[in-house]
């Protein structure tokens, strides 16, 4: 099986035909998807999708774009969010220097209280960074030493440095369809480099459609493409890539139920 790490669901890219895109996916071995917020507007949509599916799980989360939208927002307001049993990660958040919709110093204590609240409820911390790899290195290390978490760095576009911390502080990187891209040599040589046990992969679609289908909306169905792609990079078999990617989601998004245990 393989499983869609970041999937925004809710789009309205969908809303004409998410049933036919849930099907596309589970028709192309994805079984399993976590549906991304990106911000607390979102939270019923998101959460009615989840709810009619037991193999989608969801986040409750303010992507930095939106940061300037909650400047107090509290950890108490994602925990209290997160209390059902279908919420499996927290964000996505973090800081993005490349477009800046929101002012850095909106960004910077919105992604504090994910931060927060990631460490008080033992969920993941899904992160977006994007041209912000000492910033977000230099935070991370600082909140983990005032108590432990668990971030995830995803569709990540970053330098080796950022990895490697997010690494060391037990952490995970997911890949996107960047890494079928000609031009993301950099990229993959940060997936070879990354231990197999700590790679979850993700089409963080509708965005960012993989080659083959790069120009197309992006569906979950094609992160087969991320899965083949990071299997030619690792040398190894894609049933390899698609098991202990599988095997590291569920260990990472502990929440969630693994259907291989739990037919």
């Amino acid at each position: 099986m393989l499983v869609d790490s970041h999937v925004n669901l809710h789009s309205e890219q969908y809303a004409d035909d998410l049933d036919d895109v849930i099907a596309r996916a589970r028709a192309a071995g994805v079984e399993a998807m976590l549906t991304i917020s990106d911000q607390l507007s979102s939270t019923l949509a998101i959460a009615a999708i989840a709810k009619n599916d037991p193999l989608i799980w969801r986040s409750v989360g303010v992507h930095p774009h939106h940061a300037k939208e909650y400047t107090d927002l509290k950890a108490e307001t994602l925990i209290e969010l997160a209390v059902d049993d279908n919420v499996v990660g927290i964000g996505e958040c973090g800081l993005d220097f490349h477009y800046e919709y929101s002012a850095r110093e909106d960004q910077l204590p919105v992604f504090k209280a994910h931060i927060a609240a990631a460490r008080k409820t033992g969920l993941p911390l899904i992160i977006h960074t994007r041209e912000a790899d000492d910033a977000t290195r230099d935070l991370l290390t600082e909140e983990h030493g005032e108590g432990g978490f668990t971030p995830l760095l995803h569709c990540y576009t970053g330098g080796p440095e950022l990895a490697e911390t997010v690494l060391k502080l037990g952490g995970y990187i997911s890949f996107a369809g960047i890494i079928t891209f000609k031009n993301a040599s950099d990229i993959r040589a940060i997936a070879e480099a990354t231990p197999l046990d700590r790679i979850i992969i993700e089409t963080d679609c509708p965005y960012l459609a993989p080659v083959p289908m790069r120009g197309r909306r992006n569906e979950p169905a094609y992160v087969q493409h991320v899965a083949a792609k990071l299997a030619e990079i690792k040398c190894l078999a894609l049933e390899d890539i698609a098991a202990a990617t599988s095997d590291n989601f569920f260990r990472l998004f502990a929440r969630a139920n693994d259907p291989r245990k739990n037919p």
